[in-house]
């Protein structure tokens, strides 16, 4: 298998030069409590989507994840003396490639790994950092199987039960609550249609489904049977491309205007799909441009290209801070490296962040959106900041 790599090396030639000069000349003098040469560098691979059909949503990691290290580090890239040295690799969204690059690294002495834009890739990655006992930080990938898998995993994103929670939060008590879940039949829309049960279902909500093939392109009998069950909360989980027309139809159907309607809010790109009914969709939102306005925030605001942030930006941001603290405080010893974590709460661009130390879940504030204007001039405006408490995952045991 063909890999390509692009490797980032945080430093000068000089510098390099002087580090491994001071290592030659100075010797156990120098040496961390880690056990390595103070002057070794700080190796990290980031195995993620260059290309494939995540590859918009692994640029925004990797940019939030240079502004981040930048600012982790006070703009020098270095931990203590230690250059931190970033490697690269695509893995197209394709978790064999995945494996295989993690492998690769490992073999090649990297102890920390981050990435997975794909929850398919994170839940391939994280029993081979577990096998080899090296430090992996899952990035984009939102699937609730990459808590609690094993306790040399962790996550710079949210999860989707951290969303569900946040759709929840429309309706308030849901005890007595009619919730209908409008989806694909596919494992996607199942995957969402099981986690509304189990959430707001859980909490005292009838939860009901309308699952149309994913084949469908005539949607006026699905926003029929829309209508008629009345729901106080319609949750919709779509992807594709049949998106546009799906909610053009809900819109001229009058299934917009007669009950809540709570949908995800993806990156930038995707709203102009909403059409005309953009304005009257609630949406959950992992993160948007002006969701939060802190130090975190400003400074990824500042350097990530074009000045303006999306969803998955924060994710990589908040990879750099947990990577920085990690090999700051642990040195080269991983288990050192998952003790430092485990419970660490950070100021992040989301805000307030905490790594809950039962099964590495990151608590983090979720938000309420709306979208107004029209065309290519929808802007997102915040409605409310759900904190992290009221976003917060059930715990599950960890696995290993």
């Amino acid at each position: 298998m063909t890999v390509r790599t692009t490797r980032r090396v945080f430093a000068t030639a000089a510098t390099m030069m002087a580090a491994a000069l001071a290592v030659a000349a100075c010797g156990s003098p120098q040496e961390s409590a880690a056990g390595g040469g103070s002057d070794a560098p700080v190796k990290v691979g980031l195995v993620y989507s260059q290309s494939g059909p995540l590859a918009t949503y692994g640029k925004q990691y990797i940019e939030g994840f240079k502004a981040g290290l930048s600012h982790a580090t006070k703009g020098t890239n270095k931990i203590g003396n230690r250059t931190v040295e970033v490697t690269e690799v695509d893995d197209a969204g394709d978790p064999a490639k995945a494996v295989s690059a993690a492998k690769d690294l490992i073999g090649k002495g990297y102890k920390i790994l981050a990435g997975s834009t794909a929850s398919g890739v994170a839940l391939q990655v994280a029993p081979i950092a577990a096998q080899n006992k090296v430090l992996f930080v899952s990035g984009p990938a939102a699937t609730d199987g990459v808590t609690g898998v094993n306790k040399y995993t962790f996550r710079s994103g949210r999860q989707s039960y951290q969303d569900v929670l946040t759709a929840k939060s429309f309706i308030g008590d849901a005890t007595g609550k009619k919730v209908v879940v409008f989806a694909q039949d596919s494992a996607f829309g199942k995957s969402n249609e099981a986690a509304v049960k189990a959430v707001i279902g859980g909490a005292g909500a009838t939860v009901t489904s309308v699952l149309a093939p994913a084949s469908a392109t005539d949607f006026t009998p699905f926003a029929s049977q829309l209508s008629a069950a009345k729901p106080d909360l319609l949750f919709v989980a779509w992807a594709g491309t049949t998106a546009p027309a799906m909610w053009q139809t809900l819109d001229q159907q009058g299934v917009l205007a007669k009950t809540t309607v709570v949908t995800g809010l993806d990156i930038r790109a995707s709203w102009p799909t909403f059409g005309a009914a953009g304005t009257k969709i609630s949406f959950l939102s992992h993160f948007f441009d002006g969701a939060a306005d802190n130090e975190a925030a400003k400074a990824a605001k500042a350097a990530v290209p074009g000045g303006v942030l999306d969803l998955f930006h924060p994710d990589g941001f908040h990879a750099a801070q947990m990577i920085v603290r990690a090999a700051q405080e642990g040195g080269d010893d991983v288990d050192k490296m998952v003790k430092v974590l485990e419970g660490w709460s950070f100021d992040g661009v989301k805000g307030k962040l905490t790594v809950r130390a039962d099964d590495h879940a990151l608590l983090q504030p979720m938000f309420q959106a709306k979208l107004t204007g029209s065309g290519e001039q929808l802007k997102a405006e915040l409605q409310k900041t759900l904190p992290a408490g009221e976003s917060a995952p059930a715990a599950v045991p960890m696995k290993g």
